[in-house]
């Protein structure tokens, strides 16, 4: 079981464990970093939401998040996009876990070291450099969680990356398709867990 989870269940402030599957989708809030690279990841998790016909609503006891639930065939789901910053990440993913006690869960987030377009699947990893994971792994205690690696390409030249995530798709990058394409892996991980998101993922998820 994920170190995580444990944490949570043996928290007596969290609430019994859930059967729901949790999609988290990293973001930074706000108009000003829509359709950004470093928020693909939550806008892959609100494309699964759009699709189930389910709206975001605050998370309960004031966590910085916001949720949504709902069901893909006979598989319960929750949907949760934080409302911190990505670097304060944890702030919010921590608190989810601990008070829903997910069966299972999964972090989507835009990653650098991919290339546009390739989508990944891990688990137990460390950040590898990404802010809003480090802060989860230091908020939860370990990195033993499912993550899906969503490819957003390398910075041009000499560009400091931080821009880079900042900065909005180029008109040739078809990214709306790749929006859409990890929602598909992500509602195959609901449907059948890793080896599911795995196959979703095709030929993108080579290593």
């Amino acid at each position: 079981m994920l170190r995580a989870l444990k944490k949570a269940l043996r928290n007596p402030t969290a609430s019994r464990p859930d059967d729901a599957v949790l999609l988290i989708g990293l973001r930074n809030p706000g108009s000003r970093y829509a359709g950004t690279r470093h928020n693909i990841g939550a806008d892959a998790v609100a494309v699964v939401a759009e699709r189930m016909g389910e709206a975001f609503r605050s998370a309960p006891r004031g966590i910085p998040a916001e949720v949504a639930d709902g069901r893909l065939d006979d598989t319960r789901v929750r949907l949760s996009v934080p409302t911190t910053f990505m670097n304060e990440s944890g702030q919010a993913v921590g608190p989810l876990i601990r008070y829903f006690a997910p069966g299972s869960f999964i972090v989507a987030h835009d990653d650098i070291d991919l290339a546009f377009g390739t989508m990944r699947i891990h688990f137990g990893r460390g950040s590898g450099g990404h802010n809003g994971i480090k802060s989860i792994v230091d908020t939860t205690g370990g990195s033993e969680f499912w993550r899906l690696r969503i490819g957003v390409g390398r910075p041009p030249g000499r560009m400091d990356p931080a821009d880079f995530v900042l900065q909005r798709f180029s008109t040739d990058e078809e990214s709306e398709i790749l929006i859409q394409e990890a929602a598909d892996v992500l509602e195959a991980f609901v449907a059948g867990g890793e080896e599911a998101a795995r196959q979703a993922a095709g030929d993108r998820n080579q290593p």
